[in-house]
């Protein structure tokens, strides 16, 4: 039997120092509902982190506005009791303010997103952001103003790398006027791939600049499950769960692909993991392609 871990599922080089395995983690569900406030249960949090880790996990995704803080306050706590802490790797966000439960607003003034990535290091126990995305481009400040404040710390040695968040390709090339681009999170699953337009295929430019491309809500699959569906047929036929077939559609699309799938129990992650061992043939990759709600 093939060993569980997300290792399987390839590898993905940031830097000299950090080449990861291409199946992350979330911590978006480490929170209340709405993504707003405590999660329930801290301890089960800190332990589904902590089980990650023993899983292969190595990138970790969160954001200041996940609680706000919460989330990263659980992920803070797990990677505490991680053998591997230094060879763990945190992409983080900043630019979005919470003012409730589902409620999300860009904002994008300088000094607010140096606030916050001051507070997130000290609230995650770190000295510098491994990679660190504008969560939403705020138009009410220039994308230079925006980027370049985080260009600003990036040679205060406090930022690795600089990505943006839900952009299109217009955007990113403003943005690498100023700065290094280094990932791109967007939208992205089997049953929603609009970054796969002719006219705006931000996955494929993400690749030719060698980015890496994070999909969020990687596992949605819409209407695509259920009865004789495409998806559901095809995940009966490997003989495993729907999750693990969107998962690994997204691994064969690009090598530059980085699902974070999110979840707060240990056996959904463990059937996550489980998806770096689906191997898509050609045939199937091509019927899910073109999947769409």
């Amino acid at each position: 039997m093939t060993d569980l871990n997300a290792a399987n599922s390839g590898t993905y080089e940031f830097d000299n120092h950090f080449k990861i395995n291409r199946l992350g983690y979330g911590t978006m569900q480490l929170t209340g509902s709405g993504t707003w406030g405590p999660y329930k249960d801290p301890k089960q949090a800190e332990a589904v982190v902590v089980r990650a880790t023993e899983l292969g996990i190595n990138f970790f995704d969160t954001a200041d506005s996940y609680g706000p803080w919460f989330a990263d306050r659980y992920l803070a706590a797990g990677l505490r009791k991680a053998a591997n802490r230094d060879q763990i790797f945190i992409s983080d966000k900043v630019g979005q303010t919470r003012q409730g439960p589902g409620i999300w607003t860009p904002h994008g003034e300088p000094n607010y997103l140096r606030q916050q990535v001051e507070v997130s290091m000290m609230t995650l126990g770190i000295d510098h952001e491994d990679l660190l995305f504008l969560h939403r481009i705020d138009s009410h400040f220039s994308v230079a103003d925006q980027v370049g404040e985080l260009k600003k710390m990036q040679d205060e040695g406090k930022i690795k790398h600089i990505g943006l968040s839900q952009v299109t390709v217009d955007q990113i090339r403003e943005a690498q006027k100023y700065a290094q681009i280094d990932a791109v999170e967007n939208l992205y699953n089997v049953a929603n791939h609009q970054d796969d337009d002719v006219v705006d295929d931000v996955v494929d430019y993400a690749e030719s600049q060698h980015m890496a491309f994070v999909p969020w809500f990687p596992l949605n699959t819409g209407k695509l499950t259920g009865g004789d569906s495409p998806l559901s047929a095809i995940a009966k036929k490997y003989g495993v769960s729907e999750a693990q077939i969107a998962l690994a559609w997204l691994l064969k699309r690009s090598p530059n692909i980085l699902p974070i799938p999110g979840t707060s129990s240990i056996q959904h992650l463990e059937d996550n993991v489980a998806a770096a061992n689906v191997k898509l043939s050609d045939n199937d990759f091509e019927k899910l392609s073109h999947l769409s709600n």
